[in-house]
């Protein structure tokens, strides 16, 4: 698993997001500005996390952007899936995405590696939550600088 500057981007409008009232729908004019993400990118991100409920919107003059629920209750696991997809590092171990393997079973680094790189990553995802970014944000931490070393596949 990399974090990718669309993961990056994803934490940045939530921080954002999370620092505002539930109740309270924020456009993405501002969201943008106050992110520094570009509005065509972040409206794109904002969409797939609509659609995965972690946000909602309403259309429109009065419309927006909210979290669906407070910023405690969506942990990093929920994000980078809704993003990213599958978090486990092989589809032979992957909760949701899971794709047979004929060397499963006699295959050791599936139960010796892989299948406890994917439950740390999902223990260490599920421990953190918007609310945690939002205190970044409200801090002025910029996730920007972290795009500077966002690892390129080799």
């Amino acid at each position: 698993m990399r974090l990718s500057i669309t993961d990056l981007h994803a934490f940045r409008a939530l921080g954002y997001l999370g620092t505002r009232p539930l109740d309270e729908l924020t456009g993405s004019d501002e969201i943008s500005e106050a992110t520094g993400v570009a509005r065509p990118y972040l409206v794109r991100v904002l969409a797939t996390l609509v659609a995965s409920g972690l946000v909602r919107s309403r259309k429109g003059v009065n419309g927006g952007y909210a979290l669906s629920r407070p910023a405690e209750e969506i942990n990093l696991r929920e994000v980078m899936r809704a993003i990213d997809g599958p978090i486990a590092p092989l589809s032979c171990v992957s909760l949701n995405w899971f794709n047979d393997c004929p060397e499963a079973p006699r295959c050791h680094a599936r139960t010796a590696v892989y299948q406890r790189l994917r439950d740390a990553m999902l223990d260490a995802l599920s421990q953190i939550t918007v609310a945690e970014l939002s205190v970044d944000v409200a801090a002025g931490v910029d996730y920007g600088q972290c795009a500077l070393h966002v690892l390129s596949p080799n």
